[in-house]
Parts: structure tokens; sequence; C-alpha cells
């Protein structure tokens, strides 16, 4: 039976933390950032947890 290969994609953006937890990176910290206030790029830069219900698809795309 063949192997179900990585989303390199999903992979690039999303991290699996030591606890099992997938990390993603905020979006919007590119860009036009001269209109986005410090609070706001500071909190961007930030890593956040992906919600439970998410991470059972992403963990099947990025197989960790």
């Amino acid at each position: 039976m063949g192997k179900i290969k990585t989303h390199k994609a999903s992979a690039k953006r999303f991290s699996v933390t030591a606890s099992g937890k997938v990390k993603i990176g905020h979006c919007h910290h590119r860009h036009n950032t001269g209109l986005k206030t410090a609070k706001r790029k500071r909190h961007l830069r930030q890593s956040a947890i992906l919600s439970s219900s998410m991470t059972p698809n992403i963990r099947v795309l990025i197989q960790k």
C-alpha cells in the first residue's frame, strides 16, 4: 500500500509542539505595516495555537 504524502504548503505554515498542539503564525504582518498600529504588529509577531477542532485535519496533512 502506498504512503500518504506530506502536504508541503501546510508543512511550511504549521508546526507541531511537543505536547501535540499545532502552532501557526499570524497573517497580515508582511505588507502595509505602516497602516497598522504598533500594538497590532506586536501581537501579530507572536505565534498562536490552532483550535482543537481543526488540529486533527492539519495533523493529517503534515503527517505528525
